[in-house]
């Protein structure tokens, strides 16, 4: 689903009344639990939580005019979706969610390759995302970053 939202609170009003709650909840918890650093707004037409460029300067490798992405929340068709860069490019971080998940949910997870979707609001793990909230710094993801993606 496409919504078009100039702010966060634009785009949670937008919502189904289904999904305002859940996508609210995943709001407030990365609000409340990323280090310090992170910047909430707008990309990619969904809410998310970037490196501004006063913080780094070279901005996304593929728009370099856009702040680098972290993380982002959406409500799709048929799930609501969290993504997390940083899971993907760290192996251990991404071992210790997959390992976490089964404790949190009765549900099977659900990942793609750029995002966790789900697909029960009744059954999000929002004790997880809460601890994956406070697994990386700015400057974390800027090094991890770097190493994997930046070519110099």
């Amino acid at each position: 689903m496409k919504y078009d939202a100039n702010s966060v609170d634009e785009y949670i009003a937008q919502l189904p009344e289904e999904r305002k709650e859940a996508v609210t909840k995943i709001r407030s918890i990365l609000q409340d639990n990323l280090p310090a650093g992170f910047t909430e707004t707008i990309g990619y037409n969904m809410p998310a939580f970037v490196v501004a460029h006063d913080t780094y300067p070279g901005g996304y490798h593929c728009d370099p005019k856009l702040p680098l992405p972290f993380i982002s929340f959406a409500s799709q068709k048929n799930f609501v979706a969290l993504y997390h860069m940083g899971i993907y490019a760290n192996k251990e971080l991404m071992d210790w969610f997959v390992g976490e998940y089964p404790k949190h949910c009765k549900r099977k997870l659900d990942m793609g390759k750029s995002c966790i979707r789900f697909k029960k609001m009744d059954d999000i793990p929002y004790d997880l995302i809460t601890e994956l909230a406070t697994k990386m710094s700015p400057q974390d993801w800027i090094d991890l970053y770097e190493a994997n993606v930046v070519r110099k």
